[in-house]
């Protein structure tokens, strides 16, 4: 992943926040790629920027062949760590647009919560150089509600004031537009309902795991932890708060 200079190494310090707080995926999103896309067991996917291996478990569930290529080290051990017993998981270092892997040799390239790092033209045409004939793309992330619940609005409000660069990282870059260029035309989108709950030791795991969150030295960080305690206290029922997403899907061939 290398949309933006820094895309490879900005996880690296939250990795283990990264593995018990991130959200999964709802079990339509694959089963939507079984109806509707062709998916089988016996199938090769190649999961790009697969992080610690969220995505690429949903595919390995299913009984298919995975090459999960993830540019930064500490992810990738938390993946080999977490999935080292997977006799059909291949693990491998490499970017959206350098993946490393043979030419043709994927039946389905997807990417998890990944694509708004990449540089979208070059990496297309490294999707369309290892897909195999017929071969599709399947692009998906969780999108956080901001609106949904008075806990929602204040937290994105909380996000915009505390975030080091949240207005930046954004998914702002993953609309109809842009996809329809990446694509190349026509494609296909899908959305599900997922959620989590935190008590406060979980809210502040999720928020810890987020690339927009000062560093541990980082003189704002403590103010922003502050905050969240605070806004976890006034929105907190039963000692829980619920943090609401969509799941968006786009899958599709790539048009010539």
């Amino acid at each position: 992943m290398s949309y933006r200079p820094d895309a490879t190494s900005r996880f690296s310090d939250r990795v283990s926040d990264y593995v018990r707080y991130r959200p999964g995926y709802p079990d339509a999103l694959v089963q939507t790629l079984v109806d509707e896309a062709g998916l089988t067991a016996d199938a090769t996917v190649a999961d790009i920027g697969a992080g610690t291996g969220i995505s690429t478990r949903l595919f390995l569930d299913l009984g298919c062949t995975v090459y999960a290529v993830e540019p930064n080290d500490a992810m990738r051990a938390a993946l080999l760590a977490s999935l080292d017993d997977e006799p059909r998981l291949h693990i491998s270092a490499g970017t959206a647009e350098a993946t490393g892997l043979p030419a043709a040799s994927a039946d389905l390239v997807t990417a998890g919560q990944a694509f708004h790092w990449f540089d979208a033209k070059r990496a297309r045409r490294e999707f369309a150089r290892i897909l195999k004939p017929g071969g599709q793309i399947a692009l998906f992330w969780n999108t956080r509600q901001t609106d949904a619940t008075p806990f929602l609005r204040a937290y994105e409000e909380f996000l915009c004031a505390y975030g080091t660069d949240y207005q930046t990282v954004r998914h702002d870059n993953q609309g109809p537009q842009q996809l329809r260029a990446f694509f190349g035309g026509d494609y296909q989108s899908r959305t599900f309902a997922n959620e989590q709950r935190f008590d406060f030791a979980g809210l502040r795991g999720r928020l810890l795991s987020s690339s927009y969150v000062p560093a541990a030295d980082d003189p704002g960080r403590e103010p922003m932890l502050a905050e969240l305690r605070r806004l976890f206290d006034r929105h907190a029922e039963a000692g829980q708060v619920r943090v609401l997403y969509e799941t968006e899907l786009y899958f599709g061939r790539l048009s010539r």
